[in-house]
């Protein structure tokens, strides 16, 4: 592990590539190894950025829930590849999704990310009920299309029809009290004057990027994935103290790079009462192949991120680096972060100015290559 190295494609991102104010963190069997921050929380350059600065990682939050459901699951004895979630959620059951697994939901399968009915994202009962009446936008199980904002959504009520509390709650219980993570999917409202506000990217997306073009064409399937439901689709509006104390599990956590690698270092190492079966639901591919959102090549397990392997078993691209089993996830603009359980290593970066792309970029991958070296 070149430390050295990582550091120095760190501070790199600050001179070539306009990172801000930015934190990077580093475990390896449980102990974290590295932790650095650099920069400023702010344009003007006024409010230093430390170890400690939370700030928004947006879909990075993904990773969170994913482990709040999971973790209810185990403890319900519930195996998510076999169990259907018509025998949790009955009302989901309606319109063709009553063979749906919880796998198959976790892993992007469903057809469920662009909602039939236009509604506002801090309308949870009406969303829940449009996605229990919705049709899947193609056969579940047949392909997958990531879930940048429904995702949230099923999670959450499915974490509600297995433990009886919300994600936001059993967050808050299980993982960032126990372990005492700056991490939260709703900001206290104590905290709020800590959070780093995120800046939108200053460049635009390159043309002929097809994600991009069908992402700002009006009515197109990846254009009604990310805006329903609608509202907070901005950094300035999820900026906004309402937002941040929400607790949207699909896009709203907030934290510091620290946290967030300890996070990662729990699943790395099958801590905080998970069983191995548990972190082999987070290791195994479920579904790979073309996008149907995000119109590339893209891999889930149960609620994670994964690099898409070739028919000879090795990776196609290094995400969440050359480990077979590791996964992660990231969010818009360059937040990163993964669990390597086959080298007991974990990965964190948060940032606050964004780049273009919804999937790790230049800043985060240059540590990871770097970490690897």
């Amino acid at each position: 592990m070149r430390l050295d190295l990582i550091e120095e494609r760190f501070l790199a991102n600050f001179a070539g590539h306009g990172e801000l104010g930015a934190s990077v963190s580093i475990w390896k069997d449980g102990r974290e190894m590295l932790s650095l921050a650099h920069g400023w929380q702010d344009r003007e350059r006024t409010r230093p950025w430390t170890r400690a600065t939370p700030v928004l990682f947006w879909s990075a939050t993904k990773g969170l829930a994913a482990g709040c459901v999971l973790h209810a699951l185990q403890h319900a004895r519930r195996d998510p590849i076999i169990t259907r979630v018509a025998e949790l959620w009955p009302e989901f059951g309606a319109n063709g999704k009553a063979e749906i697994t919880i796998g198959q939901l976790m892993s992007h399968q469903a057809g469920l990310s662009a909602l039939s009915s236009p509604l506002d994202v801090w309308d949870y009962a009406g969303i829940i009920r449009a996605l229990e009446a919705e049709t899947p936008h193609w056969p579940p199980g047949q392909g997958h299309g990531y879930h940048p904002r429904t995702f949230g959504f099923l999670m959450d009520e499915l974490c509600r029809r297995t433990s009886g509390r919300t994600i936001r709650e059993y967050w808050r219980e299980v993982f960032a009290s126990p372990h005492a993570l700056d991490l939260w999917i709703g900001v206290p409202e104590d905290k709020l004057p800590l959070v780093a506000p995120v800046f939108p990217a200053r460049t635009p997306p390159p043309e002929e990027d097809l994600f991009y073009r069908e992402f700002l064409k009006a009515g197109s399937f990846t254009a009604r994935s990310f805006t329903s439901p609608r509202g907070l689709h901005s950094a300035a509006t999820l900026n906004q103290p309402e937002a941040l104390t929400a607790g949207f599990p699909g896009f709203g956590g907030v934290g510091n790079a620290s946290s967030l690698g300890k996070y990662y270092s729990l699943l790395a190492m099958a801590g905080a009462g998970f069983s191995r079966e548990s972190i082999g639901w987070m290791s195994t591919t479920l579904t790979q192949g073309r996008d149907r959102v995000l119109l590339i090549d893209t891999a889930f397990s149960c609620g994670f991120m994964r690099d898409p392997a070739s028919p000879d078993g090795r990776t196609m691209r290094q995400h969440f680096g050359p480990s077979r089993l590791a996964f992660g996830h990231p969010g818009a603009g360059g937040s990163h972060a993964f669990a390597d359980p086959e080298h007991g290593i974990a990965f964190a970066y948060v940032m606050n100015q964004m780049e273009p792309g919804v999937l790790p970029g230049p800043k985060a991958l240059g540590m990871v290559k770097a970490l690897y070296a």
